[in-house]
C-alpha cells in the first residue's frame, strides 16, 4: 500500500466551469469525457498545487474562458508522486508518460499509457497521482480518483463565508 505523501493537509487549487459552482467536488465532467489520468466512466478531480497552474491547465493555453477558482484541502490521500523519477522507476513507468498524447491515443483506439498506469495504481489502493503540469512548467497537479468515501481521503472546499451556491438555482437560462 502506498504511503501518504504527507500527513499534513494538501492545499490544491481547482479551476472549473462557473455553471457548476454548486458542485466544486464533483468529478462527473471527467467521468463523462475521460481525462489524462482517468478513462471515461471514472469520476476524477483534477486540481493543481499552485493557483497559476490551475488557471493554465484549465485554459490549456487557448482562449481564456471564464472560470471559478476554488481552494481545496485534501487529507489522508495515498498519492503516487510521478514528478519523482525514482517513483516512476519503482513502478516501472517510463518518464515519457508525462508527454504522452493521451487524446490522440484514444482517437486512434489505443489505451493511453496514463490509463494503464491508472489501472495499476487503483489495484494497488492508490487514491490519486501527482504529476507535472503540462501547461505550467515547474507546476504540479493532482488527479484524485477516490475521495469522501468511507475509509478514503477527505477532500473539502475552502469556503469560510459560504459564498458558493448549493444548488443550480443561481443560474438562470438566458
Amino acid at each position: 500500500m502506498p504511503e501518504l505523501v504527507d500527513a499534513n493537509p494538501l492545499t490544491l487549487w481547482r479551476a472549473y466551469v462557473p455553471q457548476w459552482s454548486y458542485l466544486p467536488l464533483s468529478g462527473e465532467g471527467s467521468a463523462r469525457f475521460g481525462g489524462r489520468w482517468n478513462p471515461v466512466g471514472v469520476p476524477t478531480i483534477y486540481a493543481a498545487r499552485e493557483l497559476s497552474s490551475a488557471w493554465a491547465e484549465y485554459n490549456q493555453g487557448f482562449v481564456q474562458h471564464p472560470a471559478l477558482i476554488a481552494q481545496l484541502e485534501l487529507k489522508g490521500a495515498r498519492l503516487i508522486d510521478t514528478t519523482e523519477p525514482d517513483v516512476l522507476r519503482e513502478w516501472g513507468i517510463h518518464e515519457g508518460i508525462h508527454q504522452s498524447e493521451w487524446r490522440s491515443d484514444l482517437d486512434n483506439g489505443a489505451v493511453p499509457s496514463t490509463h494503464v498506469a491508472h489501472q495499476r495504481f487503483v489495484k494497488a489502493g492508490v487514491d490519486g497521482v501527482m504529476y507535472p503540469s503540462f501547461m505550467s512548467p515547474g507546476g504540479s497537479c493532482v488527479a484524485l480518483w477516490r475521495w469522501n468515501v468511507a475509509g478514503g481521503p477527505v477532500l473539502g472546499i475552502v469556503d469560510p463565508e459560504g459564498r458558493l451556491p448549493t444548488s443550480p438555482a443561481s443560474w438562470r437560462k438566458s
